[in-house]
């Protein structure tokens, strides 16, 4: 079968650069033993996956044309033809297990989210992103570029961004600059909290990134009475994990 057209509207940029998939596949843990690759489009990480994990490896690819390419090239792989956001990723291994990918640009936060939601069960992510996402994902507090998902997976995970990859290296190239991050699991089993209200206070307040947590708390129906007035004068960006979960904390004994 000859290559896979790219397509636009599943935001396919097919990594061209064997050093770099060699790259990203020698980034996952030593001790990885199970693994699901998103969207392999024609094989560029696959190839070098399957030598190490063989029947340990399972791929999920919604594009029919890739999946058919996939089919003709790697007969004994397994994959899945859907939807990764679609997927129970736990039904596919008996343990933990890490995900990998050139990770489609258009789905890459739902891709995090959904992680963060499995987060018992993934104890490693290795993945291409747009550099601009791969920077939110990893700053700290005190950056413009922290947000939601730097507080959230950093609750569970240490981020490491790995390397910046250039345009010129994928087929089409992209507008943009990308980047690899690995998202490794840290010991933390449960918050101190309740988790759900963690979610909806990190949301909540850069939801309203502009305004003061006091203001952005209050405007999501939160309960603040007991919240320090220090804490309530400083916006979203200035507050660590540790500081998003103790203040979920206080918001917790007022319900």
């Amino acid at each position: 079968m000859t290559e896979v057209k790219a397509k636009k509207y599943l935001g396919q940029h097919f990594l061209t650069d064997e050093s770099i998939a060699q790259k990203i596949v020698d980034s996952l843990s030593p001790d990885t033993r199970q693994v699901l690759e998103i969207g392999p489009g024609m094989g560029v990480l696959t190839k070098y996956l399957i030598t190490r994990f063989n029947t340990d490896l399972h791929v999920v690819e919604i594009d029919r044309e890739s999946v058919a390419y996939l089919q003709s090239h790697y007969p004994t792989l397994d994959i899945i033809s859907g939807d990764f956001l679609k997927l129970n990723p736990n039904d596919l291994f008996h343990e933990r297990y890490a995900i990998i990918g050139n990770f489609p640009y258009n789905i890459s936060s739902q891709i995090l989210f959904k992680v963060f939601d499995f987060r018992n069960n993934v104890n490693e992510v290795v993945g291409m992103f747009q550099k601009e996402v791969a920077e939110r994902v990893a700053a700290g507090p005190g950056s413009k570029t922290y947000g939601i998902l730097s507080v959230l997976l950093s609750a569970f995970y240490n981020i490491e961004y790995l390397f910046t990859v250039n345009e010129n290296v994928f087929n089409p190239p992209p507008k943009v600059k990308s980047a690899v991050i690995r998202l490794s699991r840290n010991d933390v089993d449960n918050l101190e909290c309740d988790e759900l209200l963690f979610v909806k206070v990190v949301k909540a307040g850069f939801n309203q990134r502009r305004k003061t947590l006091r203001n952005a708390l209050r405007s999501a129906g939160l309960n603040i009475e007991r919240v320090s007035e220090q804490t309530l004068g400083k916006r979203a960006e200035q507050l660590s994990t540790k500081e998003f979960i103790n203040l979920t904390k206080v918001i917790q004994s007022c319900q």
